[in-house]
């Protein structure tokens, strides 16, 4: 292509810019006065809709004929309307931390960029932050598609009367970090227990005798890279760059889908956004079906349920809780119906929340 003919494009797409910076401030201005007109109304009101968000990302994502692939139409997007949300209202995000995990990523996923972030040592300091309404929302990871449920945060919604608002997925890529510059001269490795049993056949593979040590977070891992040169840490490539470390190996994982579902928390319940899902919280005694006839209280109303999760309830020796997902919004009626229905069986019954599903 001749040099003219670059220019000549060059040109349209400055001129293309300039539109859509003129279109960008329009959109922000309109973003401003709807921040008004709330508060006229409700001085309280937040400028998180997560249903109105999800549902505009969506018809965004249908719409794209590209050449542009989704995930950078979605990224895009999300940061525009983060950017003309904090005109409204700049929200504080809490997350479990520190700074350079995955959930650290789970946010700028969901909320992008133009936020108030603060990092958390512990799941229960997330959840206490949001009760006592030092944040809006909360951010803390709740599975693993190849290594299950997380535990703590399921623990955490027995002892607290948090709302979960969304959900993100993530695409977990593990990388081995170090300050070293081959992977031979790595005998141990730290990680996060999910982080390592993610990476069990790998590190088999290619570090069969080195020493595989649990940490916090995979932020807390490479902190303890700092007195040991023969050690290494599970972690992404943002953390690398992060932290200054070298990249040992990339991609460690031993399945390639791996993706984990954090959970976004707070204190609203959202509206119905098309493509819901609801999550409650029972128990029940221990007898024999008593769990069959809880779910079959829900088939009967064609509920889909797509998760089932226990865990010791921690009130009654042997007495579990169960999680429940189902497809749908509460304020469905056979949801409604089905709800209704399974309180009223249930020994202990809590509504987590109805909420957008996340965007795939």
């Amino acid at each position: 292509m001749k040099n003219d003919e670059i220019e000549k494009l060059r040109a349209q797409i400055d001129a293309i810019d300039a539109r859509l910076l003129e279109l960008l401030n329009e959109r922000a201005r309109h973003a401003i006065e709807i921040g008004h007109t709330k508060k006229k109304s409700d001085k309280n009101a937040i400028a998180y809709r997560p249903d109105r968000e999800i549902l505009h990302l969506r018809t965004l994502l249908s719409d794209n004929r590209g050449p542009l692939p989704k995930e950078a139409v979605s990224m895009l997007f999300q940061e525009i309307i983060s950017a003309c949300r904090a005109l409204e209202q700049k929200i504080t995000v809490v997350f479990l931390g520190p700074e350079g995990t995955y959930t650290e990523q789970a946010v700028f996923k969901h909320f992008g960029h133009t936020i108030s972030l603060k990092a958390c040592i512990t799941v229960e300091e997330v959840f206490q932050h949001i009760a006592e309404n030092r944040a809006y929302y909360g951010v803390v990871p709740v599975e693993n598609s190849s290594e299950g449920s997380v535990g703590n945060t399921l623990d955490c919604f027995m002892e607290n009367d948090i709302k979960i608002v969304g959900e993100v997925e993530l695409r977990i890529n593990h990388c081995l970090l170090g300050k070293q510059s081959h992977l031979k001269e790595v005998t141990k490795v730290y990680g996060h227990a999910q982080s390592l049993a993610q990476c069990r056949n790998w590190l088999s593979g290619h570090l069969p005798n080195s020493t595989q040590i649990n940490s916090d977070s995979s932020s807390q891992a490479i902190l303890q890279l700092e007195d040991d040169r023969n050690a290494a840490a599970i972690a992404s490539a943002h953390a690398a760059e992060l932290y200054q470390l070298n990249i040992l190996a990339r991609d460690i994982e031993d399945h390639a889908q791996n993706t984990t579902r954090f959970l976004i928390l707070g204190n609203q319940y959202p509206e119905a956004s098309g493509r819901d899902k609801t999550s409650v919280l029972v128990s029940t005694r221990n007898k024999s079906g008593t769990l069959a006839n809880l779910l079959q209280i829900l088939a009967a109303e064609g509920i889909s349920l797509t998760r089932i999760e226990s865990r010791p309830s921690k009130r009654i020796n042997w007495e579990y809780a169960f999680f429940l997902d189902m497809e749908g919004h509460c304020e469905e009626t056979h949801i409604s119906k089905g709800l209704a229905n399974l309180q009223k069986e249930a020994d202990f019954y809590k509504l987590l929340g109805s909420y957008p599903c996340a965007i795939e």
